[in-house]
Formats: structure tokens, C-alpha cells, sequence
């Protein structure tokens, strides 16, 4: 797969409700989420709209034939992405499940299952994630 989209430019924008040492609650614009994500050095607004990268690490990866764009659970740490593909190459991707999710792949090709066919720009696919998913915030 050929990257499309520079990856970095590809920011979720929300709003962070709280702090939980280290951690913060970001609430995506537009949903009911509200995400654990690592943010040890965050010092910026809570409850203003703000921009971040959000990086997951994939255990697994599948190529589904159809399916919605979601991340489980609700509340918490995402534990599971699916979504279409916007962007990617040999060792990332970033797949838009209610905001953009950048997802490094697993290092073992066992793990990234093509039932569905290859991974493209614009396929659905299924990621479950390694705990410890974060947000690095951009500064505008």
C-alpha cells in the first residue's frame, strides 16, 4: 500500500474532560466516546476543542467485508478499532473510526489476517489493540 495522506496531518479534534494522572478522558467531537488515553505530559485546556494524534499499537489486524466505523468500548481504553482505511504503508496505518486512528502494525505477519483481500485506502478493517493507546497533542 502507498501512503496518500502524510499521517501526521490526520488529527482527531475533541475536547479533553479530565486528568487521570498521566492519563486524560478525550471526548472526540461529534460522539459519546470518552477515551483513556496516555498524555503524560498534557498542560493544555480541559473542555476546549483541541487536536491530537491518537496512536494504537495493533495485535491483530483483519480485513472485514463491511461493517461500521466504531471503537469498543464507550468509556476507557479502545481495546478495538474498525473502520475504512485513509492512509498507510508497510509498518502503519490510519483508519477513520469516528476520528482518525493511527494504528502501528504488528510486527508478526501472522497477525495481520487478509481474509477480505490486501489492506487498501478506502477498505474496511478490524484492529484489536495492545493496551497503553495515547494522544499527542497539537499545539495550533
Amino acid at each position: 500500500m502507498t501512503q496518500t495522506t502524510a499521517a501526521t496531518t490526520l488529527a482527531a479534534t475533541g475536547k479533553v474532560i479530565r486528568t487521570l494522572d498521566g492519563m486524560v478522558v478525550f471526548n472526540p467531537a461529534g460522539t459519546n466516546y470518552e477515551w483513556h488515553l496516555a498524555a503524560p505530559k498534557f498542560d493544555g485546556p480541559l473542555n476546549r476543542l483541541v487536536k491530537c494524534v491518537i496512536r494504537v499499537k495493533a495485535r491483530k489486524v483483519y480485513t472485514v467485508p463491511s461493517g461500521g466505523n466504531f471503537i469498543t468500548p464507550l468509556f476507557g481504553p479502545p481495546r478495538m478499532v474498525q473502520g475504512r482505511v485513509l492512509s498507510g504503508d508497510e509498518r502503519s496505518l490510519v483508519v477513520h473510526a469516528g476520528c482518525p486512528i493511527h494504528v502501528q502494525l504488528p510486527p508478526d505477519p501472522a497477525a495481520i489476517d487478509l481474509d477480505e483481500g490486501p489492506i487498501a485506502v478506502g477498505g474496511i478493517v478490524n484492529v484489536v489493540c495492545e493496551p497503553g493507546a495515547r494522544a499527542e497533542f497539537v499545539k495550533t
